[in-house]
């Protein structure tokens, strides 16, 4: 079914909406919660809560990418329970990604941040769309979808290694442009 249709059932507010959506978007939303939280009941729950709130939200919203809204609904609840359940302590699964991009993205603790953040957002657009096709998904995978670095090799039949030194490049290259932008000093 097209996202369209799938929309369509939303707004007439029929529960058909859901099962179109999980049979459509359901492996790809779960394999964002899977990559950020790992246990197996807080992806049950997420994934739940992620249906719930696309439910909630459309209408009004009627996003041009149902699949990419649905799955960046599941990232920001899986990111808001993984920062839940580890306020108090480290955890390396996903800690390790977020601190790869930590001394390439600057901090936003301003009064400004809000309009930092969306300036951000803008300039991380510009450089995605600057990149190779290669390189955007290598990047997306890595800090968006949360996979490891060996998932993302396997994916591309490349080496752990290359991958690796291929994403502390691209995070050079991050920091290079937000520079040239001002977004940092």
């Amino acid at each position: 079914m097209k996202d369209q249709e799938i929309l369509d059932l939303f707004f007439e507010r029929s529960e058909q909406a859901i099962t179109e959506l999980i049979l459509k978007y359901g492996a790809a939303i779960r394999n964002v919660v899977t990559n950020i939280l790992k246990n197996h009941q807080d992806v049950e729950e997420c994934t739940n809560d992620t249906y719930l709130r696309v439910w909630d939200q459309i209408p009004p919203q009627r996003p041009k990418y149902l699949g990419a809204y649905a799955c960046r609904i599941a990232r920001n609840v899986s990111l808001s329970r993984y920062h839940a359940n580890t306020a108090a302590k480290r955890n390396s699964y996903y800690d390790l990604a977020l601190d790869e991009l930590e001394q390439t993205i600057p901090a936003l603790s301003t009064v400004e941040s809000e309009y930092d953040a969306k300036e951000l957002t803008r300039y991380l657009n510009a450089f995605l769309k600057g990149l190779s096709k290669e390189d955007r998904y290598l990047f997306l995978r890595r800090y968006w979808y949360g996979d490891s670095i060996s998932q993302i090799a396997q994916n591309l039949d490349w080496k752990p290694h290359n991958a690796s030194v291929r994403l502390f490049r691209l995070r050079k290259k991050l920091q290079d442009y937000l520079h040239k932008e001002g977004m940092i000093a």
